[in-house]
């Protein structure tokens, strides 16, 4: 069987002169804007192994010096270094919605992190429930998309 012959003044498309845009982190915070918590000094690589290793965030480098911020699709999640004694307004967890449960919750296992599972009275409606290494509560949930 023979190939068709091809068309004689095949040009490939021009190069993309568009600054390239690098993709989002593929986890999102349950809010409408930044989500402030607090962290003791000292913590910053336990939290980057926490929020970076575990949960896929992306460290933003260009914050105000004194914070560690991390990036997340939607919103950024900014931690003020305070010293001890800590003093917290409420216990709300930090709403955190990944591609896998089953995956994060594999990695949390290997780490050894202690964890609760919740399952909500709906069907397929479930997260895990633990606390960063500066003690502040995270709930993680998959994220699901609308079909």
């Amino acid at each position: 069987m023979e190939l068709e012959k091809g068309i004689a003044d095949y040009r490939p498309p021009p190069a993309d002169k568009r600054p390239h845009m690098p993709e989002p982190p593929p986890v999102r915070l349950t809010a409408v804007e930044d989500v402030r918590a607090i962290a003791p000094p000292g913590l910053e690589v336990l939290l980057d192994q926490f929020y970076i290793g575990l949960l896929l965030f992306e460290r933003d480098e260009k914050a105000n010096p004194g914070d560690v911020v991390y990036k997340a699709e939607n919103v950024r999640l900014v931690f003020t270094i305070v010293e001890p004694p800590i003093e917290r307004a409420d216990m709300r967890p930090i709403g955190v919605e990944v591609p896998s449960l089953a995956l994060i919750e594999h990695r949390v296992v290997e780490r050894e992190i202690d964890y609760q599972r919740l399952r909500g009275l709906l069907a397929a409606q479930e997260a895990l429930l633990l606390q960063d290494p500066a003690g502040n509560w995270v709930s993680v949930t998959e994220s699901r998309g609308v079909r």
